[in-house]
């Protein structure tokens, strides 16, 4: 996490660790990825919205969910303003990692290898993610 970024929710690293799970924690915080197919939200189908593990912020509609075939849940687009990006040079490589825009929480990275409309591929870390399901009226 760059210490010069400030969000409208910020923690200290003790209360992160208090808040979240080893895992969340290690993605949300630390940059982490899990492994591919791993997460439960790969076969979430349900009307609903994603939100930030960390702070709650509704981040994707259930509706900008597609099936990518990457291990990974994948989205067309975030819900406006939810999420914010950076240019990540970790592992050798030049990608765009994507953030909750609240908290600064780590999601994933986003793909110009998505389906129309956007062509985008926001590939995202379910242990990032809550999951919150449409009330029935």
């Amino acid at each position: 996490m760059d210490s010069k970024e400030q969000f409208p929710v910020e923690k200290t690293d003790e209360e992160w660790r208090a808040r979240l799970t080893a895992e969340q924690y290690r993605v949300l915080r630390r940059h982490g990825t899990e492994r591919a197919g791993t997460s439960a939200f790969n076969d979430e189908h349900r009307e609903g919205v994603f939100r930030c593990a960390g702070c709650g912020q509704p981040l994707y509609e259930s509706q900008a969910k597609f099936e990518s075939g990457t291990g990974w849940p994948s989205f067309l687009q975030p819900i406006a303003g939810a999420v914010a990006t950076r240019e990540d040079h970790a592992h050798l490589m030049k990608r765009t990692e994507v953030h909750c825009s609240r908290c600064g929480g780590h999601l994933g990275h986003v793909f110009p290898d998505g389906p129309k409309p956007t062509g985008l591929r926001y590939c995202m870390n379910g242990a990032a993610l809550k999951f919150e399901p449409k009330r029935k009226s």
